[in-house]
């Protein structure tokens, strides 16, 4: 006995056959906002980078926030320690021992160098100028300036009240923190953060990362800094930095048509 198919145009029955594409609402692939602006969620579109290429999911809400957490944390729990002469000065003391003078001195002080302000300043001066140019945005480099400006504003009131003694010279103060890392890591890593938009690769910051580890290790090796005078200027650069990083998010907004830059708050 042989069935008599039903006829699709009849009923309104869309049961049978091959599966038909919906496009009602709740079946878009990109959902819509009624006030034009961008979903908010994963499957919303990427926006690219202002070179064009393909960009990522933005950062999860709060993570700057952590990072500052994290690093204002570190900077008050190496500032108590040597301060009161912690147990953490123990293996920082010992680690110095092991290492200094282990490389030539020509080597670690020019290394050293590179925290010099005449060497590193003139390199974030560069990087402003060209932030400028670029994204026609002062903000930015305006930021960074001030992030520079406040390493000694801060590192010096820090040295005079913990008068720690170098390694090699324990009749002086005035040691911690390192004044030398921090003008690096804001110079350099600043630096890379003011054009890095505008780069094809990520050059910019490996380069800046490498450049403020090198500092660091001549300052170790050298004998002029202990390791926890370094870490604790790394602890103290990451906030002046995040301001820095904010500012070129706001000001550099990627462009979907014409893959450039846009920007705002001159």
């Amino acid at each position: 006995m042989s069935e008599t198919p039903r006829s699709r145009e009849t009923g309104g029955d869309t049961s049978t056959g091959l599966p038909q594409r919906r496009t009602g609402p709740a079946f878009a692939h990109t959902p819509h906002r009624s006030d034009g602006r961008s979903p908010q969620t994963p499957r919303g579109a990427r926006q690219p980078d202002p070179g064009g290429r393909p960009g990522t999911i933005p950062p999860v809400p709060g993570r700057p926030a952590i990072l500052l957490l994290l690093s204002l944390l570190g900077l008050a729990l190496t500032t108590w320690q040597v301060l009161v002469s912690g147990p953490l000065l123990t293996p920082d003391e010992s680690l110095s021992r092991a290492l200094v003078r282990t490389v030539p001195d020509s080597v670690t002080e020019r290394l050293s160098d590179l925290g010099n302000v005449p060497v590193a300043v003139p390199v974030l001066l560069l990087a402003m100028a060209y932030s400028v140019r670029r994204s026609r945005a002062w903000v930015p480099a305006l930021t960074a300036g001030l992030a520079m400006a406040l390493v000694p504003a801060v590192i010096v009131p820090l040295k005079e009240w913990t008068a720690r003694p170098g390694p090699l010279e324990p009749w002086a103060a005035g040691y911690y923190p390192s004044g030398h890392t921090a003008t690096s890591a804001v110079a350099y890593v600043g630096a890379a953060l003011l054009i890095g938009p505008y780069a094809r690769r990520a050059w910019p910051m490996a380069a800046s990362l490498v450049l403020t580890a090198a500092t660091a290790t001549g300052l170790i090796l050298r004998g002029w800094h202990w390791p926890l005078d370094v870490l604790a200027s790394c602890f103290l650069c990451a906030p002046l930095l995040l301001a820095v990083a904010h500012t070129v998010r706001r000001a550099v907004r990627p462009s979907a048509g014409e893959g450039g830059a846009t920007t705002h708050g001159k």
